[in-house]
């Protein structure tokens, strides 16, 4: 097997990486959006929020059987690295993926970490792939996905005015991205509390914001040409941000969305903010993207609450993905 490190800049490769990853997914987990181009090239040149994950592609004679990818952070957990590991599904039990992750662990012992994850969609498969390799489930979290045709819009209204009742003390501002500068900080110290969401036994630190790190964010909400939408809780007696949602749709795909963080201050809560938030989201993509009709969250199975708010919204369950982790 011959395992190659490539880059955003590798149009051959990149196409050979989402036509992998696209016969992987109409196995393992067919309700997914397919991968595209745009998508893994913005992965792989700006990550999530300025830290792309660097990938590889396995080959067999000249044929590629799988991939891989390792994702880590300067910000911190500097113990840890994330890999992914894919197999062509014509190309499966023949010993690939083993392979596969030998190498990137050997990658990531270079690196100096000393902690490894990985994850997949829940199957016997994949707890038994990373079983065999010493790997111990820690986490487990739920793909939802709301489709906005289903939405009671006479609900929702219902919804919105109850929790309104219950924050008083709070005004709801929508805002596109990019954030002016001078107001990143605030947005920083806001996001940081994501890191209240369970994380279950998974080895991890909380995740350290600033100003830098959600430009970089944004940068790449950008890059994949997607329009992003955000809305924030301010609480008006003292000022602060209590609260956010952001759900961004794609340009070359307007009908479809993501959902990414929703949280709420640990100071603020108690207030129905979190349903505020998203009922206050649909409203204003109803009027901005009438074209759009689905939109995607994760969100860990311990998470009572936030599933809570989602199970009202019209969440429907697609998938579960596991995550597993070891000690090198």
């Amino acid at each position: 097997m011959d395992i190659t490190r490539f880059g955003p800049d590798d149009a051959a490769a990149l196409k050979e990486w989402v036509d992998l990853q696209n016969a992987a997914s109409r196995v393992d987990s067919p309700w997914e959006v397919e991968a595209t181009l745009l998508r893994a090239e913005a992965r792989f040149r700006h990550g999530w929020d300025g830290e792309p994950a660097v990938p590889y592609l396995a080959r067999v004679e000249g044929t590629v059987v799988g991939g891989g990818t390792i994702a880590v952070s300067e910000y911190d957990n500097l113990h840890l690295a994330w890999l992914g590991v894919t197999v062509h599904p014509d190309q499966r039990r023949r010993g690939h993926g083993s392979a596969i992750l030998a190498f990137l662990e050997d990658e990531v012992r270079r690196m100096g970490r000393t902690s490894v994850g990985i994850g997949g969609w829940e199957s016997e498969a994949t707890s038994a792939f990373a079983a065999k390799h010493g790997y111990e489930k820690k986490h487990q979290a739920i793909n939802r996905r709301q489709y906005l045709a289903d939405i009671d819009r006479a609900e929702l209204d219902r919804q919105y005015e109850e929790a309104l009742a219950h924050a008083t003390d709070y005004v709801l501002e929508r805002r596109r991205l990019p954030t002016p500068d001078d107001e990143l900080d605030e947005i920083a110290e806001m996001a940081s509390a994501i890191n209240d969401a369970p994380t279950d036994d998974l080895d991890i630190e909380d995740e350290v914001f600033n100003a830098d790190r959600m430009k970089a964010y944004e940068e790449a909400c950008e890059f994949r040409r997607e329009r992003a939408y955000r809305v924030v809780a301010r609480h008006v007696p003292s000022g602060q941000l209590a609260g956010q949602t952001v759900v961004v749709v794609e340009s070359e795909r307007p009908a479809y969305g993501d959902q990414h963080d929703t949280s709420v201050v640990g100071a603020h809560r108690g207030h129905r903010l979190g349903l505020l938030l998203k009922a206050e989201m649909l409203r204003w993509l109803a009027e901005e993207e009438p074209q759009l009709e689905q939109v995607d969250t994760y969100n860990a199975e311990s998470n009572d609450h936030m599933i809570g708010v989602n199970e009202v919204l019209g969440y429907r369950v697609m998938g579960r993905e596991l995550a597993f982790q070891k000690s090198l």
